[in-house]
C-alpha cells in the first residue's frame, strides 16, 4: 500500500497514459550492460522522472500470458480473472465485427515460415493493402470449401491490419493450447500446432490446423508471395491462430472511475483499439499510424492534445519498440525509445505542462531485443502533474525506477493510484 503522504489533495484533474509498447529491456551487452532505456537520449522522460514520481509495476496476473492483451488491461485496471477472453474478441471490437453468443474469434497472423521454422510473426512486414487480398484469397478457397462442406457460415477471415487478423469459427472451444508466433522465432512450427485442452476442443483444435496445413498450399500459390520469392523476399506464406475467446464481460472506466466522464484511445493496432471499445473509450485513428518505427508520432501526438481539450482520460499507445524488438534490431529499437520521447512526449509535454494534466509514462511489458519475445518482469513507470513533490529518482529507466516512491505496485494499484491524483 501507498504511504499517505504521496497522495495528493484532490482538484480537477485530467490524465494522460503514454505507452511504449514493450519499451522496457534487459541490460544488453553490446551497450556495455545497459537497457536500452539506460541508453537511448530521451531527455523529456529523463526530466518527467526527474520532476515527477517513479516506481514499478507488475503489470502481468501470475498464470496468464505476458502480453500485450493481458498488460494493458491490467493497466488500465481490469481484474484479469473476470474479463480476460484472449486477443481475438478485443480485435473483434475494434474491427468492428459484432460477436454472437456463439462466436469464437481468435488473432489470425500471416506469417513467414521458412525450412521449417517460424521466421517472422509479421510476413515480412505485410502492409494491410496486400493482406486483405490475402485474406479475401483464403475465405473464397479455404473458409468456402470449410463452410460448405459444415452446411452453414461456420469459418471466416476478416482483415485487419498489416499481419494482424481475424478467424471467426461459429460453436468453436476456447480450451485450446496456441502458441504466439512472436514468442517463438527460430523454432520448428509444426510441434507448435494447436492443442485441445478438454476433449469438447479437439475438434476445433483440428480444424484450425487443418486450416494452418492448407493456407500454406495456397499461400505459396499466390502471385503475392511468387513474386516476393522471385525477389528474395520473405512471403507471407502461413496463418498462425492463436490467442481466441468469446465475447468478453467488461465494465467501462467511466462506471469504474467517476473522475472520468469521457476518454480517447489513440493506438494503431486492433488490440487497443479493441479494449479501448469495451472500455467506453472514443477509438481516434491517426492517419499515418502504423504500428512500426515509422508511424506519425506527431500525429499522435496532436491527436492526445486535441482529446485532452474534452476527454478527462486519454490513452496513447505506440507500438513500434515491440515491433523492433521482435525483429532483435537494437538501433531501431532504440531510435524508436529516442522518437517516442522527442516526437510524441515532448509535444504533448510542452503543451499542457501549464494545465492540470497528470501524465504517466510506462511500457507494457519487457521484448527484450536480444530474446525477441514478451518478458512479464515489473516495467518502470513515471508519473508527472504540475505541483508534484519529486522523488530522488534522476532518469527514466528499469533501474532507476527501483528507487522509486511509488515502490512496486501491481496490477490495478497504477489505476488506482494514476486516478486518484
Amino acid at each position: 500500500m501507498l504511504d499517505d503522504s504521496l497522495v495528493q489533495p484532490f482538484f480537477l484533474m485530467k490524465h494522460i497514459i503514454i505507452l511504449g509498447d514493450g519499451m522496457a529491456d534487459l541490460p544488453v551487452e553490446r551497450l556495455g550492460g545497459k537497457t536500452l532505456l539506460q541508453y537511448a537520449h530521451k531527455p523529456m522522460m529523463d526530466q518527467l522522472a526527474r520532476d515527477g514520481r517513479c516506481g514499478r509495476l507488475v503489470t502481468v496476473p501470475e498464470g496468464f500470458p505476458p502480453g500485450s492483451e493481458v498488460a494493458n488491461t491490467a493497466i488500465l485496471g481490469y481484474d484479469l480473472n473476470k474479463v480476460y477472453e484472449g486477443r481475438g474478441p478485443l480485435e473483434a471490437a475494434s474491427i468492428g465485427y459484432e460477436m454472437a453468443d456463439d462466436d469464437f474469434a481468435i488473432r489470425c497472423n500471416i506469417i513467414t515460415l521458412e525450412d521449417g521454422k517460424i521466421i517472422t510473426h509479421n510476413g515480412g512486414n505485410l502492409e494491410t493493402d496486400d493482406a486483405r487480398v490475402l485474406i479475401d484469397y483464403l475465405n473464397e478457397h479455404l473458409a468456402k470449401p470449410i463452410n460448405e462442406r459444415e452446411g452453414c457460415e461456420r469459418v471466416k477471415f476478416i482483415t485487419g491490419i498489416q499481419y494482424r487478423h481475424l478467424l471467426v469459427i461459429k460453436g468453436g472451444n476456447k480450451h485450446i493450447v496456441c502458441a504466439p508466433p512472436h514468442d517463438h522465432p527460430n523454432e520448428e512450427w509444426r510441434p507448435l500446432l494447436v492443442k485441445a485442452e478438454i476433449p469438447e476442443a479437439q475438434y476445433t483444435a483440428d480444424l484450425i490446423n487443418e486450416m494452418i496445413l492448407k493456407s500454406q498450399e495456397l499461400l505459396a500459390q499466390h502471385p503475392f508471395n511468387i513474386e516476393r520469392a522471385k525477389k528474395g523476399e520473405r512471403q507471407a506464406n502461413s496463418i498462425w491462430p492463436w490467442s481466441g475467446g468469446y465475447r468478453p464481460s467488461m465494465e467501462t472506466l467511466m462506471q469504474q472511475y467517476p473522475e472520468i466522464k469521457s476518454g480517447t484511445v489513440i493506438s494503431a493496432v486492433d488490440l487497443i483499439q479493441g479494449i479501448g471499445k469495451y472500455a467506453g473509450l472514443r477509438i481516434v485513428k491517426v492517419p499515418g499510424a502504423t504500428g512500426l518505427a515509422d508511424t506519425n508520432y506527431e500525429g499522435k501526438a496532436q491527436a492526445a492534445i486535441d482529446a485532452l481539450e474534452h476527454d478527462d482520460f486519454v490513452f496513447v499507445h505506440v507500438e513500434a519498440s515491440d515491433e523492433a524488438g521482435h525483429d532483435g534490431d537494437l538501433e531501431l529499437k532504440l531510435k524508436t525509445i529516442e522518437y517516442l520521447d522527442q516526437r510524441l512526449i515532448a509535444p504533448i509535454y510542452n503543451k499542457v505542462k501549464d494545465q492540470n494534466v497528470c501524465i504517466a509514462v510506462l511500457p507494457d511489458h519487457l521484448t527484450p531485443v536480444e530474446q525477441r519475445i514478451h518478458v512479464g518482469q515489473p516495467v518502470p513507470f513515471l508519473i508527472w502533474h504540475r505541483g508534484i513533490t519529486p522523488d530522488s529518482v534522476q532518469q527514466y529507466d528499469e533501474v532507476s525506477c527501483v528507487s522509486g516512491a511509488y515502490g512496486l505496485l501491481k496490477l490495478n494499484e497504477f489505476m488506482k493510484t494514476f486516478m486518484s491524483l
